[in-house]
């Protein structure tokens, strides 16, 4: 949550390109990637029969992976549990979107 756009360079990067720097990253990823408005991308993970769906609220400046739907993987929202293998799956997502914004600075 609230990760920060961070580039090699220390340039500030545009929202757009914030916004084609995540997609990219997503779907390099695995994951599908749309953008259904202005500061927001949803990206949707399928495995086997699992999929998880998250919403990636973004500025110029950070940006966020928030949980926004599953299907069969256990989610108990009065538990705050999921499947094992969405952390992994997040941090994957979140490394690849970290990489892409380090050498996004042209």
């Amino acid at each position: 949550k609230d990760a920060p756009v961070v580039t090699a360079s220390g340039k500030a990067l545009s929202m757009d390109q914030v916004r084609k720097e995540i997609i990219a990253a997503g779907v390099a990823a695995g994951w599908q990637m749309a953008a259904p408005k202005p500061g927001e991308i949803v990206g949707t993970l399928n495995v086997r029969s699992h999929q998880a769906v998250v919403s990636i609220p973004y500025t110029a400046k950070s940006y966020s992976i928030l949980y926004k739907d599953s299907s069969n993987l256990k989610y108990d929202e009065a538990a705050q549990t999921i499947h094992e293998n969405y952390a992994s799956w997040i941090q994957r997502l979140d490394g690849a979107i970290r990489s892409r914004l380090s050498v996004a600075d042209n």
